[in-house]
Parts: structure tokens; sequence; C-alpha cells
């Protein structure tokens, strides 16, 4: 376990930056392989190194991975999907994708790695690896291919175990999820065209590898208005996500991600091959995430037609068990997966990693049904002080406000300062700190948080806000932000504060907000529009639209143009809505934390509307890409904005 030793900790409060520092283990990408669990996991306290665990039938651990790789992916920058595994006889075989290194290797049983696929090519051709499945030995993926003068294009290739390459698709602009049917004959995956993204418009494909077949769309596709993500195989039935309109939905249906499936059919004399849309009834919860990275899975097929999903509803994470005599119903009380939870070979037990909003994040073994106190811990991120109790913890509420457009209500996830022996007191109404995640299309997570108590445990509340644009509320929802992204996200976040200083639950003169990536752009916005806070902090923030648009990297290249207009025949709009155009607007204080290797958002964005404010400061983390990953940076940086704001609130500008 991660526990430091309790000494060595200060006991008020108690998230302190060397707790931080030395804290977490972080697990993603549960799988289930021949009786075994696999995840990556990532290690602080090996420079962040990132390796495949697996936990054998016999309950030992064992890292399946060599010390020297580093698993990951910087496709798309964000990565995910770097590894596959399979048993071969009594090798566990992994082949990963080395973010270091580059290239695809293969480990057996964790010894040294073989090199299976170059990074690189002839002409400074680099090659990048991601999603990977593996079946019966064939290896499928999505490979990006990047020329020396910088052109990129991606292709679906089959790999041997001699690592001979054999391209099964191209042609579209972005591809992801590449899955062999169990017979081997078919070939499913997800594709989409700028300028969309896959969580606006991307088609569910099959193509029939023996030659009989093309290639079909099944689901979406270009001009359809819908997002299809995630296929996976039961049997010869295929299921993805979609969230386009069941064709017998009701009048006013509330599109949202929801589980759909196919079946195939032999035509009449011909080994040609037909499918059919089979009747599902829709999920009563949006069961997707926005596919910012490769290898999320939010569905699982389970025996005799039923599924599990892990879906979010108002805001707040849960499990849904789909039979086809009784419909949907919630499972696994008392659990809040992070993603599906995995089926193991018994059919009874699955695997998780669970993140509830009171103890550390653990990988789970349990049943559907059973008690808590009945799950397994294979594997804990990390652990509490022994001296932290309940009331140490704050925990979430959820909180909703109308909105004027029909779409609300407007929810947000609301922490009192924490009341523990171990936190700061709070003398009258606390001070507060608005959260404004990015995307914009993320949401407001409830699991526990340093990031959040952070601030409780120093007597500050905490809102988190799920404006018009986040994920978990449907599609409507979260197309509201498009062509007005830094208006309705502004709107909402200064609707939700006016909201808690109305019930008189927090400071109206001590109120601060802080935003990462997307949701700095907010914050700078909310700055700019209205009076409620004193001062906010852009992390990694967006302040320039225009140069946002010239300078992203490939995978966001025309994202604007749906969140703000086309580009570049609307560069008016662009110009209007960058914080670098109205500098004079924004006279509170403003902290700006960054990364000089960012790739999505360039340093270069925070210095050029940083040296237009007076009441500003900027601090650069060498080395930090987009989103800090070093616990020491994380620390460092929550410590530098707890100063700026209680240097605010004492009458100084910029602490």
């Amino acid at each position: 376990m991660m526990s430091p030793p309790s000494s060595s900790l200060p006991s008020l409060p108690w998230v302190t930056p060397d707790l931080m520092t030395r804290r977490t283990r972080s697990f993603a990408e549960i799988r289930a392989v021949e009786g075994w669990v696999l995840w990556q996991e990532r290690r602080p306290d090996e420079q962040g190194r990132s390796v495949v665990v697996g936990r054998a039938p016999d309950g030992t651990l064992h890292d399946l991975t060599p010390s020297e790789a580093q698993v990951g992916t910087d496709m798309h920058v964000y990565g995910g999907g770097a590894w596959a595994a399979e048993c071969h006889g009594p090798d566990m075989v992994v082949v990963f994708s080395d973010s270091r290194k580059g290239g695809l290797w293969r480990s057996f049983n964790g010894r040294t790695a073989l090199p299976l696929c170059p990074a690189t090519g002839p002409e400074g051709v680099t090659y990048r690896y991601a999603d990977l499945s593996l079946r019966d030995g064939r290896l499928v993926c999505v490979r990006e291919v990047e020329t020396a003068t910088g052109e990129e294009r991606a292709d679906l290739v089959e790999i041997d175990a001699e690592g001979m390459i054999r391209s099964l698709q191209s042609g579209a602009d972005f591809y992801m999820s590449p899955r062999l049917s169990p017979d081997g004959r078919f070939l499913t995956f997800i594709a989409w065209q700028n300028p969309h993204m896959p969580w606006t418009e991307t088609g569910l494909y099959v193509t029939d590898l023996s030659g009989a077949g093309g290639t079909l769309c099944l689901a979406g596709g270009t001009g359809q208005d819908c997002s299809v993500m995630g296929p996976f195989w039961d049997g010869s039935r295929l299921y993805a996500l979609s969230d386009a309109a069941p064709v017998d939905a009701p009048s006013g249906y509330d599109r949202h991600w929801t589980p759909v499936a196919f079946e195939p059919e032999k035509l009449a004399e011909s080994d040609t091959v037909a499918w059919y849309a089979c009747s599902l009834p829709p999920a009563p919860a949006e069961v997707g995430l926005p596919a910012w990275v490769f290898g999320q899975s939010c569905c699982a097929a389970l025996p005799g037609g039923r599924l599990l999903a892990r879906a979010v509803r108002h805001g707040v994470p849960v499990t849904l068990l789909y039979e086809p005599e009784s419909g949907w119903q919630n499972v696994l009380a008392g659990a809040v997966p992070d993603d599906v939870p995995v089926p193991l070979g018994d059919g009874e037990r699955f695997a998780w990693l669970n993140s509830p909003p009171d103890a550390p994040p653990a990988l789970l073994i349990g049943t559907l049904d059973g008690a808590a106190q009945e799950r397994e811990i294979v594997r804990q991120a990390w652990e509490l002080p022994s001296d932290v109790v309940a009331a140490d913890i704050a925990l979430p509420e959820t909180l909703s406000f109308p909105v004027e457009d029909g779409l609300g209500p407007l929810y947000a996830q609301f922490y009192r300062p924490a009341q523990g022996p171990h936190c700061e007191a709070v003398a009258g109404k606390p001070p507060l700190v608005v959260i404004v995640h990015g995307g914009p299309t993320g949401q407001a997570r409830t699991d526990l948080s340093f990031k959040v108590q952070w601030w409780t445990s120093r007597g500050f509340a905490v809102l988190d806000v799920n404006y018009r644009g986040s994920t978990g509320f449907g599609r409507a929802y979260r197309a509201a932000l498009d062509g007005r992204w830094g208006v309705l996200d502004v709107q909402d976040c200064c609707r939700a504060v006016q909201g808690v200083i109305e019930q008189g639950l927090v400071d109206p003169q001590r109120c601060v907000i802080r935003g990462s990536s997307a949701g700095g752009l907010t914050v700078l916005s909310a700055l700019a529009q209205s009076d409620l806070f004193v001062a906010g902090t852009s992390l990694y923030g967006v302040t320039d639209l225009r140069g946002l648009a010239e300078e992203t990297h490939r995978f966001e290249a025309r994202y604007l143009d749906g969140l703000v207009a086309p580009w570049p025949e609307e560069e008016e709009v662009y110009l209007a809505r960058s914080p670098l155009s109205w500098p004079e607007k924004i006279t509170a204080p403003v902290l700006f934390l960054h990364g000089d290797a960012d790739r999505v958002v360039p340093l270069s964005q925070g210095q050029a509307l940083q040296k237009q404010l007076l009441a500003s400061s900027l601090h650069v983390y060498p080395g930090e890409g987009h989103g800090f990953r070093d616990a020491d940076v994380i620390a460092d940086s929550l410590a530098r904005e707890l100063a700026f704001y209680r240097a605010v609130f004492a009458g100084g500008k910029n602490g």
C-alpha cells in the first residue's frame, strides 16, 4: 500500500503537499484474460512509469511488462488503449506501445520486451499505435502515420506475430475501437471525418474480412447527427452505444448514449451477410463518455442477452443491468465504478475500479448483489492517514438550478468545508472555490479528489459545475454549447454561484473561480462578464481562440468549428470570444499556471494575456504538458493557488 507514515504528516489540515506528493498510484483499463485480472497502473514513485499488472488465478500479483518499459501512447495527445494481452499456453503475452521508445513491443510474462513494430520508417516517417485489440493471436489497432513534412493520417491495421502489417481500412480522418468478431470473419470499428469529434458525428462500421462482402455502415455515419462508439461482440451479435433517437421514440425523447444491437443474417445462395437492428429499450441514464482517450469501456455483454453498463444519471454514476425479461435495473449498491465492471470467467464475479466519494480508489472483485464488506480489495491506490476520520472528508451534494432554455435543470456538486479535527475551522460563511471542468465535454466527478479536499480541509466550500456542454445529461445538453462556448458555460457558472449565495451557503465577498484547459477560457470570460468573483486561476487555459485554431494538434484541429464557428470563415467570432481581445475587461487578479511542453494549449496562450493584465502572475512548470502529471507539480500548483487567494482576501493583488 502507499500510505506515508502518519507521524510525518501534519495533523492540520490533513491534505498536505507531502501527502499529495507521495500519494497515489492510478489504475485504468481493467480487463479479464483466462482467469487473470489485468490493468494498467501508473506509479508516481517510479517517475510516473505505467506498467501492466495482473492478478493471477491464485491471487498473486505480477508485473506483466518489464521495468524498462513505459506503457502508453501519445496518439491524439491523450492516448489510451496502449496495450492488449492474451494467454498463449503458460505465457501471458502483452503487446504494448511504449511512450518513451515509440513503436510496438511484446513481452512474455513480464520479461524483457521484444520489438514488434518500429516507431519510425523510411524518409522520416513516424508511426503511433493505439486502441490495441488481440484475439487468437491476431492484433488489430489504430495506426497514425506522420511524415517528415508534418502530414498525418490514420488507418486500421492487422499485425502478425512477425510484425508484418496489413492495412485493413483507410480513408477516414479518424478511427477507433477496431474489434474482431469471435470467429475472426468480421471487423467492426468507429470512424469519423473532420470537422467532427467522436461525440458529435461518428459511424459504426463492419467489414467482411472473408472477401464475401464489403464494408457496411450500421449506425450513424456522415451527415447523420449521431455519435456511435464503444462496439463490442457477444458471439455473432454486435453491440455499440448510440445517441440517435430510437425509431419508436416518443415525442420529446431525450437523446442519450444507450446500447444498440445488430444481428447478422446470411443471404440466400450467397456468402454475403446482412445486418439487422435488434430491439433494445433505451437505458434510463447516459451510458458512455466522450472518447477523449482510447480504451474506455462503458458496457459489457453477459450470458442470456443481458448487459451491464456504467452510466450517469443527473451527474451521478450508476451501474445498470439489462435483462430481456425485466428491462433495466440498478445493481452494485454502494459501488462507484469508473468503467463498466469486467465479468470474470466464473460468470458470477466482476472486477472494477471503485472510486467512491469517501475512500481512495481501489480495484475490487465482487458480485453484482453482494454486500460491500464481501468485496475483495485487489489493489488500493493509496491509504488515508491513520488519524483521518469521516468528518475530515467533504462529501458531494448534488444541487440543481433552473435554466431558461428548457434543457435544465443545471446540476452542480457542492462540497461544504469539512468539519473534522484535521481541518481548518471556518468562522462565518466560508469562501467559495468554483471549479470549471475542461473539455468542455467533461463532467463534475464525485470521487474522492485531493483537488477538492485540498480546499475543503482549509475552510473553503467547493462548487463543481456541470454547465451546459457537460457529458452525462444527454445529447441536447451536451450540444447546447455548440456555437456558444464562452457564453452559456459562463452563464451557468454564474447562475450556480448566485444560487449558493442566495441559499446562504457561502461568503459572497470571497468567491473565486478556477478552470483548466477549456475551463480556463470560461474562468477568464466569467471574470470579464461578472463581478461575482474576486480572483481566478487559469490552469493551462485557452486565451486566444484564433491562435488555438491555428496551432493545436490534429485531433482537435477542427473542434472549434462546432464550439465557436466555422474557421476561418467566421474569424470575427473567434476574436470576439477570446479573452486576449478584451484584457481591459478583466480587472480581478488572475493566476496563470502552465507547462512549457503543452501541445494542446501552447504556453504562448497564457503568456500573451498575462503580459496585458496588471493584477496577474504566471508560473511555468518545465516539462509539463497539458494537464499536470507530476505529483510535486500538482502539490506546488495548489499551494501557489492557495497563497494567491489568501493574499487577495487579505487585500493583496496577486499573491
